[in-house]
């Protein structure tokens, strides 16, 4: 049995391919997500591993979850902390105070309950660490126009990246994060058809394969402890991120 994964949101999307990629490279992968008979599509394409249905966002089922992987497997190695949703873009004057908390739930609270799961788990077992990969967005660094929800999540995951950085620092844990930029997936379907620029206009953008952020997660999670990627950028080589707006 190779190094204990946990990938959150792995039923589909990035989560998926990247849990399918690291199942396939050694990993004995655990994918969570809210739907049980899509993350046992997951396992099945994965070949091995183990689907455990879970809402991020109920601290019980997250306890839930970490105990059963305990259970299991007696240890965690490396947590994709991937799930997460968004909105339909609007102006923060536009964004209804429950839209703005229904994206804040999922990306930070869920995510916080998932690397505080980790992390204890990680903290507690012999030998003590492991490896925490956030999921951020290229929006942690620059937004879009009309996603004040999104970006704000987003920017709150780097601030939470760099926090359980240091606070895992005495206990062998790294954490580090992928900000990743116009992955072909369902949220980007809609990019050929054109994207809302910074300077108003409506512009479509290249997307990249999935596959070139399954495998950058996987050499992120095979390091060695001595070594983390703190954090990476990757992104569709054309995409207006450099130079936005």
């Amino acid at each position: 049995m190779g190094k204990i994964a946990l990938v959150t949101g792995g039923s589909s999307g990035i989560g998926k391919a990247c849990a399918i990629t690291m199942a396939k490279n050694g990993f004995t992968v655990i994918v969570t997500g809210r739907r049980q008979d899509a993350l046992d599509e997951t396992v099945s394409e994965m070949g091995s591993g183990l689907g455990i249905a879970c809402d991020v966002t109920q601290s019980d089922q997250v306890d839930g979850l970490y105990e059963q992987i305990v259970s299991k497997f007696g240890r965690l190695d490396v947590l994709f902390n991937n799930a997460g949703n968004n909105i339909a873009g609007a102006t923060i004057g536009d964004t209804p105070p429950e839209d703005f908390l229904k994206v804040m739930n999922v990306n930070i609270y869920g995510a916080f309950l998932c690397a505080r799961g980790a992390f204890n788990v990680m903290r507690a077992q012999d030998p003590q660490g492991g490896r925490i990969i956030n999921n951020g967005s290229i929006s942690a660094a620059v937004p879009r126009p009309g996603s004040t929800a999104y970006t704000s999540s987003k920017h709150a995951i780097t601030g939470m990246t760099r926090s359980i950085s240091l606070d895992g620092r005495p206990f062998n844990i790294a954490c580090g994060q992928i900000d990743i930029g116009n992955t072909a997936s369902n949220m980007t379907s809609q990019m050929s058809a054109g994207v809302p620029q910074a300077d108003g206009s409506m512009k479509p953008e290249p997307v990249m394969d999935v596959e070139n952020v399954a495998n950058a997660v996987l050499h992120i999670a095979s390091l060695p402890p001595e070594a983390n990627v703190q954090f990476m950028t990757i992104m569709a080589t054309n995409m207006p991120f450099i130079g936005r707006g």
